[in-house]
């Protein structure tokens, strides 16, 4: 089912949460919610929820207002950051719960219960712990729970807070890719809030990114990265090295570095240049249009070698090479290297 937030504000006494959000969902699409803490990500997936209702603006759930009704009646099921499993019941009636507490009219009978459970716990992998209570489990296996909790009663829109924030990251990495499976098994809406920027570009097929209460930027995991739409983008999203400089004439100059980049109506002349690090070339010689720098440390653990480097002015960069390129170069600490951006992303600065 689709979810449509409209012009939605929500304030808490003076400090604005979220202003006018717009925003949809369509079906079956796995969202993120990316920004920093206090952005008002958590704010908006509560009012989704039912959680939380808004000062202003509406929320449509596959086409139905449904602004004026509670959790309960938005059909949606919810996993929390810290589990909020019951410790004393087991696994099977923490995942049963939410099946036996509706009203008789509408609750499944016992042999419908159970086998419902059971389907859910195999499809989460713990079949085989049904009988075991919350204490008896280690994190990943709680989160698992929760969610097949949250899947029991057949919601339309799965919402997720921070659900592997609490875990270590191997435990996160096995998770993520796990839950993108069941996700796309199971065809649900999904939309997840987090601030670990690796889990939402490799889960996500679209990132919603806040910041002071605003979306930044609404698009793809590779749009996100590749094309920012704001500074604040450029630099939350991915390591970034950034360059500082001038416009002028049409051109953004960064010392030896100078772009095309037209010249903002208002004047501005500051310009700041982003660059990833494995967007800057490390060369022994100098090809132009880069600067001089130290080598202050490398990590050549792996395929790709990550090395900081200090600029004239003690400034550090930070640059991603090849192992067979850094081994070519022969260089250690100490050592000055020419360094050139490939690429950079340039915004106009106040």
């Amino acid at each position: 089912m689709s979810i449509e937030v409209r012009n939605v504000t929500r304030a808490f006494g003076k400090f604005h949460a979220i202003r006018n959000i717009n925003l949809t969902v369509p079906t079956g699409q796995f969202l993120a919610l990316l920004g920093p803490s206090g952005s008002g990500k958590t704010t908006l997936l509560r009012i989704i929820a039912g959680l939380d209702r808004a000062d202003e603006g509406s929320v449509f759930i596959d086409g139905q207002d449904a602004t004026a009704q509670g959790a309960r009646g938005r059909n949606v099921g919810f996993v929390f950051q810290h589990y909020a499993l019951f410790r004393h019941m087991t696994v099977f009636e923490n995942v049963a719960f939410g099946l036996r507490v509706r009203p008789r009219a509408r609750r499944p009978s016992e042999e419908q219960i159970r086998k419902r459970v059971d389907e859910l716990l195999t499809l989460v992998q713990l079949d085989f712990l049904s009988n075991r209570l919350p204490s008896q489990l280690s994190g990943g296996q709680r989160q698992r729970v929760a969610l097949a909790r949250a899947l029991a009663v057949e919601p339309a829109v799965l919402l997720l807070d921070e659900p592997f924030g609490a875990l270590d990251a191997k435990v996160r990495q096995e998770l993520r890719s796990w839950l993108r499976r069941l996700h796309d098994e199971i065809g649900l809406t999904s939309v997840f809030v987090t601030h670990d920027q690796e889990e939402a570009l490799e889960l996500a097929d679209r990132v919603v990114i806040f910041d002071h209460g605003v979306i930044e930027q609404d698009g793809t995991p590779e749009e996100v990265v590749e094309h920012p739409a704001t500074a604040f983008v450029a630099n939350f999203v991915g390591r970034v090295n950034v360059f500082h400089g001038r416009l002028e004439s049409g051109k953004a100059f960064f010392g030896a570095v100078v772009i095309d980049h037209p010249t903002p109506a208002n004047g501005t002349t500051r310009a700041e240049g982003y660059a990833r690090p494995h967007e800057l070339d490390v060369t022994l010689e100098d090809v132009g249009g880069g600067l001089w720098a130290t080598l202050t440390h490398a990590s050549p653990a792996g395929a790709l070698v990550k090395v900081d480097l200090s600029d004239a002015e003690g400034k550090i960069l930070h640059a991603e090479i090849s192992r067979e390129m850094f081994d070519s170069l022969g260089v250690g600490q100490g050592e000055r290297v020419y360094v050139r951006p490939r690429r950079l992303r340039v915004f106009a600065r106040e």
